[in-house]
């Protein structure tokens, strides 16, 4: 059961989705060669207090870190550490913060300086597709139409989508029904209504799509070892189309 939002609902994730979009936008000034992850979470932690809220990801199911910091070949869940970035690294940021228990849920992906002409059409796809399938996020829509998407524009400029991490649906809880697979037919699934809020996150490799967990138990890194880009946002459903909460 896809659970529907109220007014009220409404209001507290557009401010839940507003704070984490002002400390995203910070925190990407932040990002640069010569640190290290751990600096970006201590930072992240630093900038989520300020804000009274509370971040969603440290201690969920055990995970150490207020934010996931992946680079280059991590896919997603990279544990913040010693890992020092150096120019033309590719890092994704993704955090998520809990607003007096409003949930939002925001990823991108930065280059570092110079970087490869085809890591730099990874990052453009990757974000572009979250687009197409932000699109397709609104009433009497099936939910696959999303997945569709972005497999589609994904495909068509020569990646691959993720299949083992699939978006979600957000509110109340981090992690709400439905999952929303990066592929899939179309017109299939549930049906979309007014009030659904989703994380819509395309995962995209630039080579395979199978990955491959590290031993911490939470790290996936790509199968072949070439990089992997990711994008979110949190997006309700509404009848004057999708609207996007963490813009």
């Amino acid at each position: 059961m896809i659970p529907l939002k109220s007014e009220k609902d409404l209001a507290m994730l557009r401010k839940s989705g507003a704070i984490l979009a002002k400390i995203m936008k910070r925190l990407e000034g932040f990002i640069k060669a010569g640190i290290t992850t751990a600096e970006i979470d201590t930072l992240a932690e630093k900038l989520i207090t300020e804000e009274n809220v509370v971040p969603a990801f440290k201690g969920y199911k055990g995970f150490p870190a207020s934010i996931c910091t992946s680079v280059n070949e991590e896919i997603v869940h990279g544990i913040p550490g010693a890992r020092i970035l150096k120019e033309g690294d590719i890092i994704s940021l993704d955090l998520g913060i809990n607003y007096q228990g409003y949930f939002s849920d925001v990823a991108i992906t930065l280059g570092l300086g110079r970087i490869n002409p085809k890591m730099k059409k990874l990052i453009e796809v990757t974000k572009r597709a979250l687009a197409e399938g932000i699109k397709q996020a609104r009433p009497e829509n099936h939910l696959s139409d999303i997945s569709y998407s972005i497999q589609n524009y994904v495909e068509s400029n020569g990646f691959s989508v993720v299949r083992q991490f699939v978006g979600h649906g957000i509110g109340v809880d981090l992690h709400e029904e439905p999952e929303i697979p990066n592929f899939g037919r179309p017109h299939q699934g549930p049906v979309l209504k007014s009030g659904m809020v989703f994380a819509v996150e395309p995962i995209v490799n630039m080579g395979i799509w199978e990955s491959v967990i590290l031993d911490n138990g939470w790290t996936a890194v790509t199968k072949d070892g070439l990089p992997s880009a990711h994008f979110e946002h949190t997006v309700a459903i509404t009848d004057q189309g999708p609207e996007i909460l963490t813009n």
